[in-house]
């Protein structure tokens, strides 16, 4: 049984900064691509980044590009996002995701199909 469970969001004022962590469990971890995706108030989820099964390609939104970092340690089974100068805009539920297919490049559009997600960690950017 797949499990992803984040954690790490909270409140931050506007320019500070934020680490998320999610645990996955119940799947080979290392053999998938792995995808952090977020809810805004009020809008549908939205892809905020990606990062190959084995950490050497990642890719990003244009909105969080050079402000978030994502990456893993498929050692611990964990999937990362690092996140500097938050704007109120980033004030979402960040969720990890699991892409549908093992061992697909990121440059490929079936990567970005996932078919299991956590429960989610709020983050909330706000003076």
């Amino acid at each position: 049984q797949v499990q992803l469970v984040e954690s790490g969001g909270g409140q931050v004022k506007p320019g500070g900064s934020l680490k998320l962590s999610c645990v996955a469990s119940g799947f080979a971890f290392d053999s998938y691509a792995m995808i952090w995706v977020r809810r805004t108030p009020g809008e549908e989820i939205r892809w905020v980044s990606i990062i190959s099964s084995d950490g050497g390609a990642t890719r990003y939104a244009e909105s969080v590009k050079a402000r978030f970092t994502i990456s893993r340690d498929n050692a611990k089974n964990t999937l990362y996002l690092e996140m500097n100068s938050l704007k109120p805009e980033d004030t979402a539920v960040y969720y990890c995701a699991k892409p549908r297919q093992a061992n697909t490049p990121i440059d490929q559009a079936s990567a970005y199909y996932y078919d299991s997600r956590g429960q989610g960690t709020q983050v909330i950017v706000s003076a």
